[in-house]
């Protein structure tokens, strides 16, 4: 599905440049043509009143004037914005925003329409209401996804209780776990509907927040002390051609080897438990969810992936 979903964008891009380079060839010939009517109107029939009218003289150098340095300034702008929009393009940034104006919405909303429909879905964030439950621009990609996999922050943890001893005092850990619940109900919801859905929870300070679509991807930086919908947002997207260019890959290499370390637990949605496993995913003991951690359980994550766990 992926190799289809390659050749579709192929033949879309082909499509597009097609459509450009007609657009500018019509715009070209529609210049050169117009530029000796333009000539003889200049030299007959414009200049003759000119050349004996002070003030219209006037005017018109005024207006040239206006009009070179306009140009010039518009030269000078695309020169410089050339430099930007090379560097987006090789760093695979197709979309970036900070805050959560109506202009920004919108140009989410265009975004997420040129989405192919995706199979997977993947996702490291912190409570996930925003992307799973809130009014989320996500909706149609999940709801269209097979597979979706999910880090949420424990909700029972220690690193859950030093974010929010962080922000500010609307935020709870009350509030957070709340999220968290609702997060995981919908997902239950969608596992009934008969997707795969896999949720594991991480126990220390979030670093990033990354949301995988398909040949898109999105992050957003944990900083501490403010919430995660308070940071800029960047979109990077997959290039096929050239895998090797632009932050899509590090990042969704990063997501791989964060899911893949053996501390996170798996969320098991029909016994409400977590199951630890060891590095060779054989299943070595279960926990409820709800419990008080035991002192196993509660050691910091990285002393757990340095001892195999």
């Amino acid at each position: 599905m992926n190799e289809k979903i390659i050749q579709q964008n192929g033949l879309t891009d082909g499509f597009r440049h097609m459509i450009a380079h007609i657009a500018v060839t019509l715009i070209a010939i529609g210049i050169a043509f117009s530029l000796p009517e333009l000539a003889r109107y200049i030299l007959y029939q414009w200049w003759p009143k000119v050349e004996g009218d002070t003030e219209l003289l006037l005017i018109t150098e005024i207006g040239f004037a206006t009009v070179l340095v306009l140009l010039l300034n518009i030269a000078k702008a695309a020169w410089g914005n050339g430099d930007q929009v090379a560097a987006a393009r090789l760093a695979s940034l197709v979309s970036a925003r900070s805050g959560n104006s109506w202009i920004s919405q919108r140009r989410q909303g265009r975004l997420m329409k040129k989405l192919l429909p995706t199979r997977d879905v993947f996702a490291i964030t912190l409570t996930g209401f925003s992307t799973f439950v809130g009014p989320t621009l996500f909706r149609e990609a999940l709801e269209g996804a097979y597979e979706i996999r999910v880090m949420l922050m424990h909700p029972f943890g220690e690193a859950i209780e030093r974010r929010v001893d962080t922000l500010h005092e609307a935020v709870t850990l009350g509030s957070f776990r709340d999220e968290i619940s609702a997060t995981m109900e919908q997902l239950a919801a969608f596992q009934k509907t008969g997707k795969k859905v896999t949720l594991k929870f991480y126990d220390q300070n979030p670093f990033w927040k990354v949301i995988v679509l398909g040949g898109y991807l999105w992050v957003q930086y944990c900083h501490s002390g403010f919430e995660v919908k308070e940071e800029p947002e960047y979109v990077f997207a997959l290039q096929h051609r050239n895998p090797r260019l632009g932050f899509f890959v590090p990042f969704y290499m990063h997501f791989l080897e964060f899911w893949n370390q053996s501390c996170h637990p798996q969320y098991d949605f029909e016994t409400g438990e977590l199951v630890y496993r060891d590095q060779m995913g054989n299943e070595k003991r279960r926990v409820p969810l709800a419990s008080p951690l035991s002192a196993e359980d509660s050691e910091p994550w990285r002393e757990r992936a340095l001892a195999g766990q």
